[in-house]
């Protein structure tokens, strides 16, 4: 068979994953945080973007997309919200601030109004020699917050007069974790040092001493007796109790009484001794950072019936493109020229984050009033009536893929009159109805019931999981006894024994 050459026409569909698609693709999924950043990052590079400074203002020159212009024909245009099919009251709060005028953009240029002090400004403004400066900076004035190394380093030259032993204080000192717990090996130590073991368990034995109460310990029994040691409350059965930790875990009090020694009512009051104490001493020093959520979604009430679901303005970035600069920086920039390519590129990424952007908020949009659509009666009577949804069911009502609809409720909150709660929490697993032809339960509405039914049992009559089997099937849901068990110890609930046992030990002690 002969090798010839050949031209062929072939025509062939595919999808391609352009930059701008991918970019598009992460927008949707990032949190409110993540798009800051990243929106920083594009400004950064970008010398056309720039973020609205103010709201409520509008300028013909900064271009952008403004998402009003894609309002439904029934919307009303000086409120911004509608109505859709099924009486929900819709109201579209990103097109507002977007706009900016060349006042928003260079507010140093304007006026002062006639209501500013412009000596008293001018003394505010000043350094603290009274010329004008730099603004104060109120961070100066703050006190730097102690560690917990810190901490402990100003107490070691009040304890120990060696300077051996603050040697070997400084370095088990650097050995301590967060919780004020010693990591370290004292033999590794020791030889670190070139000394013997023994002299840095003295050295350690006097650490722990310190304030906090319980630090330089090395396990949590030894942190318990540390400080129930400086309470002078160490006796034989204390001593007994912080040795077996493992047994009080279990509760099984039981062996406790007979490990301790003691009756009922003693194992009871050195149980809430034990509660008193701090099982992580150096936590209080440890530099924690809380993380504040913002909800991307906002519903309320409205006053015409329905729910107002908006999108939060405070979490919405306003990005423009300043078409004016374009325009003056390119006029002296040949068509050829790197330059020229440089801002056409610029002004052509600009353009595409905004509507990506644009799109982003009207996506999360159209999914969270799905959500509020499918779960009214949550939002109406609470968990009890939370209904089973999946990715699917919002995705062919909003005619879009699952993927997109999972993207959107990663790392979503929104807030309602029930609370804040991430999107994710109204996608529920469904279980059957008892009876047939029922309507099914969904699964967080059924962990609702079970942690009810179990918070109303008398000390005398615990509920096994069979018995909130059956309790669950007499209310129109069928549920298998190990679900039962797993939506239990999901919730942190002990089993009926444990809960029979703490029952009647606190009823015996309310009756003396």
């Amino acid at each position: 068979m002969g090798l010839t050459a050949s031209l062929f026409l072939r025509q062939t569909q595919s999808l391609v994953m352009t930059p701008q698609l991918m970019q598009s693709i992460q927008l949707l999924q990032m949190t409110h945080f993540e798009l800051n950043q990243f929106i920083a990052q594009e400004i950064e590079k970008n010398p056309l973007l720039e973020i609205s400074p103010s709201d409520g203002e509008s300028g013909a020159e900064l271009g952008h997309i403004d998402a009003a212009d894609h309002v439904a024909a029934d919307a009303d245009t000086d409120t911004g919200t509608w109505r859709d099919d099924q009486g929900i009251v819709i109201t579209e709060t990103f097109g507002e601030g977007l706009d900016g005028g060349a006042e928003n953009v260079f507010p140093d240029d304007q006026p002062e109004r006639r209501g500013d002090a412009p000596e008293l400004l001018g003394q505010w403004k000043s350094g603290p020699g009274g010329d004008a400066g730099e603004d104060y900076d109120f961070n100066d004035f703050i006190a730097n917050e102690v560690g917990l190394r810190e901490h402990v380093s100003q107490q070691i030259p009040l304890l120990l007069k060696s300077p051996q032993d603050c040697l070997i204080a400084q370095q088990l000192n650097d050995e301590l974790d967060d919780a004020g717990y010693l990591q370290a090996d004292l033999g590794d130590v020791a030889a670190r040092l070139g000394i013997d073991t023994g002299h840095v368990e003295q050295v350690l034995a006097r650490l722990q001493t310190l304030d906090p109460p319980g630090i330089f310990a090395r396990t949590l029994g030894e942190c318990l007796a540390i400080q129930l040691k400086q309470k002078d409350r160490l006796d034989p059965a204390m001593e007994a109790l912080v040795r077996h930790l493992d047994l009080l875990a279990k509760r099984d009090f039981a062996s406790l009484r007979k490990l301790c020694g003691v009756d009922d009512e003693d194992l009871i009051d050195m149980l809430a001794e034990i509660r008193q104490l701090n099982p992580k001493p150096g936590a209080d020093f440890a530099s924690q950072v809380t993380d504040v959520i913002s909800p991307d979604i906002v519903v309320r009430p409205s006053n015409s019936g329905g729910w107002v679901v908006e999108l939060n303005p405070d979490t919405l970035p306003r990005v423009l493109v300043n078409q004016s600069y374009f325009q003056q920086v390119s006029k002296g920039c040949p068509k050829n020229s790197e330059d020229y390519a440089f801002l056409s590129d610029c002004l052509q990424n600009g353009n595409w984050l905004t509507r990506s952007l644009d799109q982003r908020a009207k996506t999360i949009m159209k999914v969270a009033t799905e959500i509020v659509r499918q779960q009214d009666a949550f939002l109406m009577h609470g968990v009890d009536h939370l209904r089973p949804l999946n990715l699917k069911t919002v995705a062919e009502a909003i005619k879009m893929h699952e993927s997109t609809v999972s993207r959107v409720t990663s790392n979503k909150y929104m807030l309602t009159p029930r609370g804040m709660f991430e999107l994710k929490y109204f996608f529920t697993v469904s279980i059957g109805s008892a009876d047939e032809g029922g309507d099914s339960h969904s699964a967080e509405a059924v962990r609702h019931k079970i942690k009810i039914l179990i918070g109303q049992e008398a000390a005398d009559a615990v509920l096994s999981d069979d018995d909130i089997v059956t309790s669950l099937k007499q209310a129109g849901v069928d549920l298998a006894r190990r679900t039962v068990a797993k939506y239990r110890e999901a919730m942190n609930i002990p089993s009926s024994v444990q809960r029979r046992r703490e029952k009647r030990a606190v009823a015996r002690v309310a009756a003396l």
